[in-house]
């Protein structure tokens, strides 16, 4: 079983990260997000399929005795995208990680804590998997396998967090981009808009808070979610359908949201400006975009997005990169019991049905082969009989069960 599981992921190490928005299920909302990926387990036989975007990668977790290969990977992702670029297709391979068996999890479990992020040592993309995972669980995508995968991802994952140091000093794209932002002489009083209340923008305003930034007005689908956001940062909420009717102008706008086609577009845009021509700060936390590169081109704007923020990223290396050692030894040990793990859940399956059946065993001598020689015992008799026959149905249950564990280990 541990050969089944398989992973094709695309993440910052291979490609601009704009890019990486080809690979990315665009859909207008969940239910569509689930339709899509119901549609490829089906389509491409998985017997589970776990999917995971944050801004700097996009991962098709699955498992299936299918063997990955470039012809493989190729027909997975025209299914994702078909409209991908052809250059993008012709060059797959060198773009897209493949990963099988135990590899696959190992590359889960690296994830997971931070050792394969942008910015190492963040735990924001812990959260993500889980949310994800969540989601994917709901939607009945995922079985026992993936899970258990998952669950010894997380444990593994604050294992590291206890135990080393990559975490300290604690660094994230968002918190980097706050540091951009107030490079750019954003200050207290500014006008902001944040569009788009997830979890991006939901810590995007931890820092705005930590900033002293009020003067704020969230945008989203969920007003709802708006409103909390916004009740956090001591802003204003408003439904994301008012946001080409804003006339309260802005000095600096975050955007993040789940859309996977640019929603500040150049028209947009100019109407938020109200004929404000002095320059702006868009900080753009989306994969892909949600901001028209158009916007960068035409318009006085200091455009802060995901990409421009690698060189700053790779600072935090310098302190984090002698811990990643010391991570790696700590989910070797997580990675050895994987395989143990499997087995045990295999075997636990395979015997599954062994209490129905014990008991039917019991139910037909009870009631058919024996049931002329029960029928002439007296009442103490039938039931001494029938406890000890109760007796012997919860110790032979237990005796496969105990020797599946043993096994195991």
């Amino acid at each position: 079983m541990l050969a089944n599981y398989k992973i094709l992921t695309v993440t910052h190490k291979r490609t601009n990260l704009k890019e990486i928005g080809d690979f990315v299920l665009k859909t207008a909302d969940s239910a569509e997000l689930q339709q899509r990926l119901e549609s490829l387990k089906a389509q491409f036989n998985l017997d589970e399929l776990f999917y995971l975007q944050t801004c700097n990668r996009v991962m098709y977790f699955f498992t299936t005795p299918q063997m990955l290969d470039e012809r493989f990977t190729a027909r997975f992702f025209q299914s994702v995208n078909p409209t991908m670029p052809v250059d993008v297709m012709d060059e797959i391979e060198q773009v897209v990680y493949q990963y099988e068996g135990q590899q696959a999890v190992e590359h889960f479990l690296d994830v997971a804590a931070s050792i394969d992020s942008l910015v190492i040592g963040e735990r924001q993309i812990l959260r993500q998997i889980r949310e994800a995972f969540e989601q994917c669980r709901e939607w009945g995508l995922t079985g026992n396998y993936l899970r258990i995968v998952f669950q010894q991802a997380v444990v593994a994952a604050k294992a590291v967090y206890n135990k080393t140091r990559i975490g300290d000093k604690p660094i994230s794209v968002v918190s980097l981009s706050i540091q951009q932002m107030l490079r750019s002489h954003v200050h207290q009083n500014d006008r902001l808009l944040v569009i788009g209340a997830g979890q991006t923008n939901q810590l995007v305003g931890k820092f705005l808070v930590k900033h002293g930034f009020t003067n704020v007005t969230v945008f989203n689908r969920s007003l709802e979610k708006a409103e909390q956001l916004a009740q956090n940062i001591g802003g204003k909420a408003l439904p994301l359908s008012e946001l080409p009717n804003y006339k309260g102008g802005f000095d600096c706008m975050v955007v993040c949201t789940g859309a996977t086609e640019p929603i500040i577009t150049t028209e947009l845009y100019q109407r938020l400006l109200q004929g404000e021509t002095d320059r702006k700060v868009v900080i753009d936390l989306a994969i892909p975009n949600n901001v028209d590169e158009l916007i960068t081109e035409d318009c006085l704007v200091e455009y802060i997005e995901v990409e421009g923020l690698r060189n700053l990223a790779k600072k935090n290396l310098a302190f984090r990169e002698r811990e990643v050692e010391r991570a790696k030894r700590v989910l070797d040990g997580f990675l050895e019991e994987v395989p143990s793990l499997v087995k045990q859940r295999q075997i636990e399956l395979a015997l599954r049905d062994v209490p129905t059946e014990i008991k039917a065993v019991k139910e037909k001598a009870m009631n058919e082969v024996f049931h002329k020689e029960l029928s002439g015992l007296d009442d103490e008799a039938k039931a001494l009989m029938e406890k000890m026959l109760s007796y012997m149905e919860k110790k032979c249950i237990g005796i496969p069960m105990k020797a599946a564990r043993e096994a195991v280990l």
